[in-house]
């Protein structure tokens, strides 16, 4: 595990974001509900999508997700085969985190930085197949990076290197990181999923072609084969915190519309409205967990 650009915190509420790429729309949901009613973490952390799509709550800007996603639905350059045969990423990095955000979309950078609330991004490091909690306090181009390196899934992403660190998916090393977040002081969380609560993980499909492509960095395909085995652990270890009473946890009651890509706009809204509901359906449980 390797932390950097750390505070120290102290009984604070936080918001653990999973990822799972188009999944993460169901956690856009919930994050506009939250700010609507002005709940506010005192930290987020997010995974991959979780990471790429919190970013907004740090900046404050409600609807920017979804309103994104269904515009670029269609753009090859957002996500597609071509960007991926184009570019090495099937998410165009560069299109993604630095265009759309820049000029066709713009992410509030100032209101980032002006904001007091924690935003942590997971990597996994290439080298050492350990999880990279990074703390991301300004929103220029190292941290869309390290946002971008969270949410690059193997195979279908490029390496991205940050100042000599090789990274990529946070998922692989820390699927659901809220006994990191404890470990710093957020005592109170609430945690999204975007499997339902039944949901036991397998080994990857994708894990054969992963040990191949990724095959001169051995401890991060150790850390891929072992993934489905770290994930159940994290979720054993999230209901037995749910049932102390600090934790809630948010998930869909049933396989979502969407799986890690989608092109469809309406598949797309209504894996969002269907995290708003489950954050309407539960809110004055986040009030009082974070009241």
């Amino acid at each position: 595990m390797i932390t950097t650009n750390q505070p120290t915190a102290v009984n604070k509420t936080g918001l653990v974001l999973e990822g799972g790429a188009m999944r993460g729309l169901f956690s856009a949901g919930i994050i506009d509900v939250m700010m609507e009613h002005q709940l506010w973490p005192d930290g987020v952390i997010g995974v991959s999508a979780g990471a790429a799509f919190g970013c907004n709550m740090k900046s404050r800007q409600a609807g920017r997700v979804i309103r994104y996603n269904k515009r670029f639905a269609h753009d090859w350059r957002y996500c597609s085969l071509r960007s991926l045969l184009k570019t090495g990423d099937i998410f165009g990095g560069d299109f993604c985190y630095h265009d759309l955000p820049l000029h066709l979309d713009p992410f509030d950078a100032k209101a980032f930085a002006d904001n007091d609330m924690d935003f942590y991004a997971v990597c996994t490091d290439v080298d050492t197949g350990e999880a990279v909690y990074k703390r991301l306090p300004e929103a220029n181009y190292e941290c869309m990076e390290w946002i971008r390196a969270s949410a690059s899934m193997p195979v279908a992403a490029k390496i991205v290197n940050i100042k000599g660190q090789r990274l990529l998916d946070g998922g692989i090393a820390d699927s659901i990181p809220l006994r990191y977040f404890q470990s710093i002081g957020y005592q109170r969380n609430i945690v999204v999923l975007t499997q339902p609560r039944d949901f036991v993980k397998k080994p990857g499909e994708m894990n054969p072609l992963i040990n191949l492509m990724l095959r001169k960095y051995p401890n991060f395909v150790a850390a891929s084969n072992r993934r489905h085995v770290m994930y159940n652990e994290e979720l054993d270890f999230i209901r037995q915190q749910e049932s102390k009473g600090q934790t809630i946890v948010l998930a869909p009651e049933e396989k979502l519309p969407v799986n890690h890509i989608c092109h469809d706009p309406k598949l797309m809204q209504q894996t969002y409205e269907l995290g708003r509901k489950q954050a309407e359906d539960r809110l004055e449980d986040i009030k009082r967990l974070m009241q």
